[in-house]
């Protein structure tokens, strides 16, 4: 069982909603300051996703468990994380997957599912753990809301 306190993110959000999981994967990152790292190795990432907002869809839900984990351990479980081009880069630093920049895909992917759905809630942050000693954590800059009383 993943039991861990993460750091909160203030908000005044009506519901947060976080979801641990773990998924398995190799990666190497692509740089000649990656000393170890450039050589291919593995690691069980243990993440949490915090995800809050105002309304609950028509399941009560403000999202599913179920399609977060779906979302990020159906894709990158057992994996090579550089042979997914769609999210990495063996040419663009910003894209190379370290921790930093998995974390960050990790809310982007999530967020690109919510920003489809009718209560539209927000990921809040991504913690994201690659070894006992080291981890990372996401937190999406919030977009200004747009005035739509022109």
């Amino acid at each position: 069982m993943l039991q861990q306190i993460y750091p909160s993110v203030a908000h005044d959000y009506s519901y947060e909603l976080n979801k641990d999981f773990q998924f398995a994967a190799a990666h190497y990152v692509p740089s000649e300051g990656a000393g170890k790292c450039r050589q291919m190795h593995g690691h069980t990432y243990y993440a949490n996703v915090t995800v809050a907002g105002d309304e609950l869809d028509r399941s009560g839900f403000l999202v599913n468990f179920a399609i977060i984990k779906r979302l990020i351990h159906d894709r990158f479980d057992h994996s090579l994380l550089n042979d997914d081009t769609e999210s990495f880069s063996d040419e663009l630093p910003e894209r190379f997957p370290t921790t930093e920049v998995v974390a960050r895909t990790i809310a982007e992917l999530v967020q690109s599912y919510l920003d489809g759905t009718a209560n539209r809630p927000h990921v809040l942050q991504v913690f994201l753990r690659e070894t006992p000693t080291s981890y990372c954590l996401y937190r999406p800059k919030r977009k200004a809301a747009v005035n739509d009383e022109r």
